[in-house]
């Protein structure tokens, strides 16, 4: 019979033969069950004397193959993964050819899978389908979102959310103690009412904390940046990394209090300090200019 990926069959075949053993005939037996005599003997032969409760199913799998990888060129890819730290396919294909092993792209990645040295990607993930990236012509019409993790104690972790308006530099923050799609949700509300403008559309990485749930909650445009690519994100890690310098490294690792400071904070950095990237104004003399531009 063709190859079956039934899970139930490996018992079913078990109770055939068992029926056999029992004194009844193979021809009654494959009568029963709706198949060939042979194939009820084929099944007899392959259970020891002492019975089974199963009779596993053969992969179809052919055992072997005459352009089948050499198990040298196997051991150097396994090689090369592991000394690597894990590098991707093609970090290691470019190794092989430096050593001057002839072997494919596709073989180095099917190799990687078989030898279970590939995390396969989550079937739970949904697959983020990213807009075009707007220009970022006023203030608002791109605003950058992203989390700083801090872990002061085991088991422990706080969240500051960032924001920043890629046009303006004008930034938010708030600090929790989760992050998931509904926390970014209140974030983005919260920001909504203290920026001095609209949001036309946000952007973030692929964290849990921005999972299409929070794209369908949000009611904003939203667009996931491209996967392990943090210069799409540049604007908002530059200030994450100037949060942590001026703020954040010099406060304990408490809620409340990175809460009590952030105000003072982005008053200052909103309305006080100079940017170069905004040719030595702040980001509210900018946003002025804008507004005076379009009047």
């Amino acid at each position: 019979m063709p190859y079956t990926t039934n899970p139930k069959m490996p018992k079913l075949r078990a109770k055939a033969v068992a029926m056999v053993q029992g004194g009844l005939s193979m021809r009654r037996v494959a009568k029963y069950f709706g198949f060939q005599p042979s194939t009820i003997s084929r099944w007899y032969k392959k259970v020891p004397n002492g019975g089974s409760n199963e009779v596993p199913t053969i992969p179809s799998r052919p055992k072997g193959h005459p352009r089948q990888l050499k198990d040298e060129i196997v051991d150097r890819i396994t090689y090369w993964r592991q000394i690597t730290h894990g590098r991707c396919s093609e970090v290691i294909h470019q190794h092989l050819i430096n050593e001057g092993v002839a072997v494919s792209l596709s073989s180095v990645k099917r190799t990687l899978v078989r030898k279970n040295l590939i995390r396969k990607r989550s079937p739970w993930k949904r697959l983020h389908r990213s807009l075009a990236r707007p220009l970022a012509a006023q203030p608002g019409d791109l605003i950058q979102l992203d989390t700083i993790h801090l872990v002061p104690e085991e088991k422990h972790k706080i969240y500051v959310y960032t924001l920043l308006d890629v046009n303006s530099r004008f930034a938010y923050a708030l600090a929790t103690n989760k992050a998931n799609s509904l926390q970014t949700v209140k974030f983005v509300s919260a920001a909504r009412k203290v920026l001095p403008f609209g949001f036309k559309c946000l952007q973030s990485d692929h964290g849990s904390e921005f999972s299409q749930h929070f794209s369908e909650r949000i009611k904003i445009s939203h667009r996931h940046s491209r996967v392990r690519r943090p210069n799409d994100n540049a604007h908002l890690e530059r200030f994450n990394r100037t949060l942590q310098q001026e703020l954040l490294s010099k406060l304990p690792p408490d809620v409340k209090i990175i809460n009590k400071m952030l105000p003072g904070y982005l008053k200052y950095y909103n309305e006080e300090r100079l940017h170069l990237g905004l040719n030595l104004k702040t980001p509210l003399q900018h946003i002025k200019k804008c507004c005076e531009g379009i009047d």
